[in-house]
């Protein structure tokens, strides 16, 4: 059936090219002067019409037949230039040749470089097959071999002696839970995912069965990523194990779905990335990848009329092709835009409402571009808005804490620690790499301090924000739990800091 479709297709498209070549030539169109030269002898005809009607006299007449007569003779002209052939006329043999020299070769090719002779694959058969592949996935030590070499990133040089030390200090204290965690995350920010691998594998073997399924589906990406984006076994194994402790985490299915499509099992990586992208929210760090694979993963699955939600729970903000164009804007463009989607926010939740954590997040982003007045007048609405709902108001008011706004007088509270004006003066002259570094150090600085001498409520709601907004999540997720666990006698301080997971849509 295949050869006779292909041959059909071949002879309908040889007949359709072939057809303007051996047809016959269809008449020409008039060209314009034949038209403007039939005019004009009308027109001659009716001057003697209007001299025989004595509309026109005799010398006025003869006006109009010269001026006439002109217009003919450049009309002749130019029908003589229109009438000349152009070109040469088509050549039918020439072009039956080209076309059958054209098949001729395309056959020699896919005789060559295809395989005439593979059998057809049913459905069974190539289910069979992947269920084979994934029988049979490579060991993790075969999948690093074989994996693409990559071009290591070139680092700061004193990040590189930072880290250098931590590796010292993890050699000294090999089963230290907190320091095998901090080396992990730094070598896969160095790009050397083999060592980030053994860190966390040594890091789940010193928890042992306090070992959580984040750090399970960790270790399964890591492993990932060491082997060039290729799941094997022992990370197959490593995603199996957290699922078992936590069946909703968004990393493993992700992954799990992941390695379902590389094995032609696409049947099973939708439902699981469907279930995923309808319960995630919009910025999670799967998303993008669902939103550019899911389309043609549906197709396969047999749903081509899936549509990906919409709009998740998450709260509104800009997408990530925004957020790389303000990577390439002065600090006056940035500025503008984030004002403008500030405009948005505000104008949608006078006209239509909103939910507290937007209140709070309209409240934190109008003291982030220096209009603290404005913050103060709109938390002083979002208060009587929720004033009959205490949950909803402990969103607002930690909010209102988190960027330094009072309690209730007026008088700023005492601001969280972060960077002096010194220190942020000097970030706007630095590169984006060095900028990012700088915050990540500052926020890392901030995460060591609440793990080990604890803080407020406030405290640990701006770690979890602020690692969203650097594109931790697993890791605010993370600071989360640890926050909650630390704030359990503290009914305020766990209200703030769940209204920040809710706020960078990690609930």
């Amino acid at each position: 059936m295949f050869w006779i479709l292909l041959a059909a297709m071949v002879a309908l498209v040889a007949v359709a090219m072939l057809r303007p070549f051996l047809g016959r030539r269809t008449a020409t169109a008039e060209p314009p002067a034949a038209y403007d030269l039939r005019v004009y002898r009308d027109q001659l005809r009716e001057v003697d019409r209007d001299l025989a009607r004595r509309v026109l006299n005799p010398d006025e007449a003869e006006r109009l037949k010269t001026e006439i007569g002109r217009k003919i003779l450049d009309a002749d002209r130019a029908l003589s230039r229109q009438a000349t052939p152009q070109g040469r006329a088509p050549r039918p043999l020439v072009a039956a040749g080209v076309l059958l020299a054209l098949i001729g070769g395309s056959a020699a090719l896919y005789w060559k470089l295809g395989d005439p002779a593979m059998p057809d694959q049913p459905l069974a058969a190539r289910i069979a097959s992947a269920d084979a592949r994934l029988a049979g996935l490579p060991a993790q030590a075969e999948a690093e071999a074989a994996a693409p070499k990559r071009v290591a990133p070139t680092p700061d040089p004193q990040y590189l002696q930072l880290v250098e030390q931590l590796r010292k200090a993890v050699a000294g204290r090999p089963d230290d839970p907190q320091g095998l965690a901090l080396l992990a995350e730094h070598e896969g920010r160095l790009g050397n995912y083999a060592a980030a691998r053994d860190a966390q594998a040594r890091l789940i073997a010193a928890r042992g069965s306090e070992a959580e399924a984040l750090d399970h589906a960790r270790l399964a990406g890591m492993m990932i990523e060491a082997a060039g984006g290729q799941v094997s076994a022992e990370a197959r194994a490593a995603l199996d194990t957290a699922l078992q402790l936590d069946p909703r985490n968004g990393q493993a299915l992700y992954l799990k779905g992941l390695m379902f499509a590389q094995n032609d099992r696409p049947d099973l990586a939708f439902p699981l990335w469907r279930g995923l992208a309808e319960s995630s929210a919009p910025d999670a760090p799967w998303m993008a990848p669902i939103r550019q694979l899911m389309p043609d993963l549906a197709w396969l699955a047999g749903h081509p009329e899936y549509q990906l939600p919409g709009a998740a729970s998450g709260m509104p903000g800009p997408d990530a092709a925004a957020m790389a164009a303000a990577g390439d804007m002065t600090p006056e463009e940035r500025q503008q835009m984030i004002a403008g989607m500030v405009e948005k926010l505000e104008a949608r939740l006078a006209d239509q409402g909103g939910t507290p954590e937007e209140w709070a997040r309209l409240i934190t982003s109008l003291v982030g571009i220096g209009n603290e007045p404005h913050a103060r007048e709109i938390l002083a609405e979002a208060r009587t808005r929720f004033a009959a709902q205490p949950e909803a108001l402990a969103a607002v008011n930690a909010a209102a804490a988190e960027v330094g706004l009072d309690g209730t007088a007026g008088a700023p509270m005492p601001a969280l620690p972060g960077p002096d004006a010194a220190a942020v003066e000097a970030a706007g002259q630095m590169s984006a790499a060095d900028r990012q570094q700088m915050i990540g150090g500052m926020v890392q600085q901030l995460q060591d301090r609440l793990t080990t001498q604890g803080g407020t409520g406030a405290e640990w709601a701006r770690l979890v924000s602020s690692l969203t907004v650097l594109g931790e999540t697993a890791r605010a997720t993370d600071m989360q739990a640890r926050g909650r666990t630390a704030l359990a006698g503290d009914a305020e301080g766990l209200a703030a800091l769940n209204a920040a997971a809710a706020q960078a849509g990690l609930e």
